[in-house]
């Protein structure tokens, strides 16, 4: 019986490994299997125009703030300005997620997003803008994300059926990583030639791709849940939720582990160009580039899988080598090497964050969507600033080398953690697994597909 375990673990991990070939049609008809729904093509669509906007305006953003005022403090402050709402509110906003129809919100949150922008063309092009008005239009961003981030987590489902979940998600990843690549580049020769207004301009004109999107949708009108109490109350059931779960909970700690100390690397990767591999900018967007790259490989990665099996044993291997990739980088002092470094390091980053909002998705109940999602931006959006101005402090300290090292070190402990604990997490995981349709209770019991599971 043993061998036949062993002969069948080996088998279905080729087979697995065999769909991701470039030469199986199969991998690549699954890399896009999610866009048969008529629902998700125009949401996919949508994204793939307002996602590139959106890259233009934080570049053209941080561009003006630093030529306005040649502080590196106050481009931190504005970056800082514009996601600590999503720490401190989403609790709040998320729970509306669950009350009301979320294609609803989603008009609302894309409508307020484009007033933002436009607000921010009007003053830039007509050269009122102060760094005031940038940190108070900043603040609002994050407010609207803050309601926007939980609800568009949480309306995946509504888009796709369930054994495709997994892959729409990872397509979004695809979408995010590939704008961050044709945005900056983009808004980069629009500041050149037409100024920082023009692409505040156009970002809010993209919005309206994703709002005919979200209108011309075939989707019920639904509310959330039937409001009974009152939201402070809904704010506690949310949060006893989530700490009662041990696979939410556990997910949850990892994903602001990784958010903590990996995703400050982004923060402190020009310092890094500059005082560690000694180059300019052009060495800084090459950087920027290969994580770029290997944040989209992993998007599509994930879409070529068929299920969101395993992916609990993606998370832990995809933690230990960010925390590798980190602690090597740390020593790195070479050029090349650290560009080459940096594709298995956006590589991990993405399919560990995928990872864990899929498995986030699929175990969370369908009452408590939103509100578990809202825990998820707030591990992940919310921690990253947090992450960056604690070991930005440290820094002074012990130097830009030790706080990479360190940030290394913590990813692959937390990784370590999360490998000791996915046994449990797996026993809790395999009844939800059950329910949705996902494992069938067979005559051979748990064991003989335990590693496929989780």
């Amino acid at each position: 019986m043993n061998k036949d375990k062993s002969e069948y673990r080996f088998l279905g991990g080729w087979r697995g490994l065999r769909e991701l070939l470039p030469n199986n049609s199969g991998a690549f008809t699954q890399v896009f299997a999610s866009l048969k729904s008529y629902n998700f093509r125009l949401y996919f669509g949508g994204q793939c125009i307002s996602l590139i906007g959106t890259w233009m305006q934080q570049i053209a953003m941080s561009w003006l703030v630093f030529r306005l005022t040649g502080s590196v403090l106050l481009l931190a402050t504005v970056t800082f300005t514009a996601q600590i709402p999503i720490l401190v509110a989403t609790p709040y906003m998320s729970v509306f997620v669950d009350r009301f129809d979320r294609r609803k919100l989603l008009v609302l949150t894309q409508t307020l997003s484009m007033i933002q922008a436009l607000l921010m063309a009007i003053l830039t092009l007509t050269g009122f803008v102060q760094v005031w008005h940038i940190m108070v239009l900043s603040l609002l961003i994050g407010l609207i994300n803050a309601l926007d981030n939980p609800t568009r987590q949480s309306f995946y489902p509504s888009l796709v059926s369930p054994d495709k979940l997994s892959n729409a998600i990872a397509l979004n990843s695809a979408v995010i990583n590939g704008s961050r690549l044709i945005g900056p580049a983009v808004g980069g020769v629009l500041i050149g030639l037409l100024g920082e207004g023009i692409c505040f301009l156009l970002n809010g004109i993209s919005y309206i791709a994703v709002i005919v999107a979200l209108l011309l949708m075939r989707l019920p009108s639904t509310r959330g849940c039937t409001v009974k109490q009152k939201v402070l109350e809904d704010m506690r059931d949310g949060f006893r939720y989530v700490v009662r779960n041990i696979p939410i909970r556990t997910l949850l700690l990892l994903m602001s582990a990784i958010s903590f100390f990996g995703l400050p690397l982004m923060t402190f990767i020009p310092a890094y160009v500059k005082t560690i591999l000694h180059g300019e900018s052009e060495m800084l967007g090459l950087l920027l580039s290969c994580i770029g790259v290997g944040s989209f490989v992993a998007a599509l990665y994930l879409a070529a899988r068929k299920s969101v099996l395993g992916l609990g044993k993606v998370v832990m291997l995809s933690g230990v080598l960010l925390g590798i990739g980190l602690s090597v980088m740390a020593f790195v002092t070479i050029p090349w090497v650290a560009a080459v470094l940096c594709l298995p390091i956006g590589f991990t980053i993405i399919a560990a964050v995928a990872s864990i909002n899929t498995l986030l998705q699929t175990l969370s109940g369908e009452d408590k969507r939103g509100r578990v999602m809202g825990y998820m931006a707030m591990a992940f959006t919310g921690m990253a600033p947090v992450g960056s101005m604690v070991l930005g402090a440290i820094e002074k300290w012990i130097g830009l080398q030790m706080i990479i090292l360190l940030s290394g070190i913590c990813c692959f402990i937390a990784a370590l953690v999360f490998e000791y604990y996915r046994p449990l997490v797996r026993k809790h995981a395999h009844p939800v697994y059950i329910e949705k349709g996902i494992i069938k209770e067979i005559a051979i019991g748990i064991d003989s597909t335990e590693e496929q599971q989780f």
